[in-house]
């Protein structure tokens, strides 16, 4: 099977944000996404090109439009923001995203009408409806195909460090799991999700994809759903490891860093360089720690085994990336890294207001909707 990677101009992005739709009392998720998807549909009747259904009818997602600087693809995000807000605040609706709401239960949700869900319900019965979570996915455009996937297999070396950033989701049906991040175990329960096989030539992702084609395992290549996968649809890499963010700031701050990673490796790839790629095993044992540690994970960073504390390796990595990030100019989205690091990553957020409020997980809501509507403090 052969499969075009789209012409894509190089580090080029666009970022997709799934957001939740909840009662501004109760904190309760709304089942509501028909209502408002159909108050935002153009004049000719037509649906919003950037707002879209996802697979639960308590969730709609942005997709911002291809940019140069991840400014302008946060600043498409807020455009929209504010033209569903004006859908939502009249119904009492408030927006919010992590990846997972602190006490809803995946059984009183209802999913949306779509071939392409029926089709994953039908098939991960249990699992699949257990899917009460939500992320971002960042894409960067990728100028030539044979650099995708020595490109996927050199950011997850990264991994650890961006879903520790980005980590959001501690609660689970009303419990503390005791993980930073609880959807990133939850999602690759699916058949064909979490981390992707290290493959070394695009001839053997065909032949990968083929395969599950054959034997029925997809219909395509969109339903290979790895938390870091080549997208031929684009022309781009799609990092899907991170967690939902609940505000602007941090979604600009965690895509500035992936941007910026993907510019950088592809510059090493450029002068001949072989990019560094960690055994399987430790790439696996890098996502539990940062999904049960979070930003106080210590991951092995090189293929000798090396350790450090994520949090101090991220510093080291924004060090690395100043030069890159001044040429793609995000360096003040990148510096927010730093802010996220001093106010807490939201998983940190969610723990502590819980803990104020005598572990009344409605608080944790409205703070999450608080902070998507005006920024963290």
């Amino acid at each position: 099977m052969q499969l075009e990677f789209a012409s894509s101009e190089r580090s080029t992005l666009g970022v997709e944000w799934e957001l939740t739709l909840v009662d501004r009392e109760t904190g309760a998720l709304v089942q509501s996404a028909d209502d408002v998807l159909g108050a935002l549909r153009r004049d000719d009747g037509s649906e919003h090109p950037q707002i879209t259904h996802e697979l639960l009818l308590n969730t709609i997602e942005l997709g911002s439009r291809v940019h140069h600087t991840v400014g302008g693809a946060v600043a498409d995000l807020r455009e929209l923001i504010t033209e569903i807000q004006a859908v939502t605040d009249p119904l009492g609706v408030e927006l919010m995203c992590a990846g997972t709401h602190p006490f809803a239960q995946w059984f009183d949700q209802e999913a949306s009408s779509n071939e392409r869900y029926d089709r994953l319900l039908e098939r991960t019965q249990w699992w699949g409806r257990q899917m009460l979570i939500w992320g971002i996915h960042v894409h960067v455009g990728v100028e030539e195909r044979d650099k995708a996937l020595p490109l996927v297999n050199a950011l997850l070396t990264y991994y650890p460090h961006l879903q520790a950033l980005s980590a959001s989701s501690p609660f689970w049906g009303g419990v503390n799991t005791g993980y930073a991040s609880n959807r990133a175990l939850m999602f690759q329960q699916l058949p064909t999700a979490g981390l992707p096989w290290q493959l070394g030539s695009w001839a053997n992702y065909e032949q990968y994809v083929d395969d599950l084609v054959t034997t029925g395992i997809i219909t395509d290549f969109s339903e290979v759903r790895w938390d870091i996968r080549p997208s031929p649809k684009w022309g781009t890499i799609e990092m899907r490891a991170c967690d939902g963010l609940s505000t602007a700031e941090e979604i600009g701050a965690v895509a500035a860093l992936i941007q910026c990673l993907v510019e950088y490796l592809s510059r090493r790839l450029d002068a001949g360089e072989d990019l560094m790629m960690l055994q399987p095993w430790f790439v696996r044992e890098n996502k539990w720690r940062a999904a049960r540690y979070g930003l106080d994970a210590r991951v092995i960073v090189d293929p000798a085994g090396a350790q450090r504390p994520v949090v101090d390796d991220i510093r080291r990595i924004l060090d690395e990336l100043t030069d890159v990030a001044r040429d793609l100019c995000c360096t003040d989205e990148l510096a927010e890294v730093e802010h996220i690091l001093a106010a807490g990553a939201s998983y940190q957020r969610q723990l502590r207001t819980a803990a104020e409020n005598d572990g009344d997980l409605r608080a944790v809501v409205a703070s999450l909707s608080r902070e998507l509507r005006t920024g963290l403090a």
